[in-house]
């Protein structure tokens, strides 16, 4: 009786070998991933300050003032000036926004600043 070798199937080796370029493509693909996520948290808080600022301008040609506190220019209500915004990386807006200066969000991702203006 002839004995017959089973030969389907992958062996180990083989499998060690697809494990590996995955973890190396993995390895190139998640730093990529984390920058475009950054630029684009980023791009999003700018967008925020800038309508603070154009919202802030308006304020500040309407009433005359040179400062105005950030709930009074934002609301969901057509007598406010920003519409309300949901945050993107848990950063924070200044209370109070001061004529001819530059805005800055901070905490965005919990670890950048981002400006606006001056």
């Amino acid at each position: 009786m002839k004995a017959t070798t089973n030969t389907k199937g992958f062996t180990l080796v083989e499998i060690m070998i697809v494990v590996v370029i995955i973890g190396l493509l993995a390895a190139m693909a998640i730093p990529a991933f984390q920058k475009v996520r950054s630029s684009s948290q980023d791009k999003a808080v700018a967008n925020n300050l800038r309508q603070l600022s154009t919202g802030a301008d308006q304020y500040y040609l309407e009433r005359g003032v040179s400062s105005v506190a950030t709930t009074d220019l934002m609301g969901s209500n057509s007598s406010q000036y920003v519409k309300t915004f949901q945050t993107v990386a848990n950063e924070t807006y200044p209370a109070v926004l001061q004529q001819g200066t530059a805005i800055t969000a901070s905490g965005v991702a919990g670890a950048r600043t981002v400006t606006y203006g001056n």
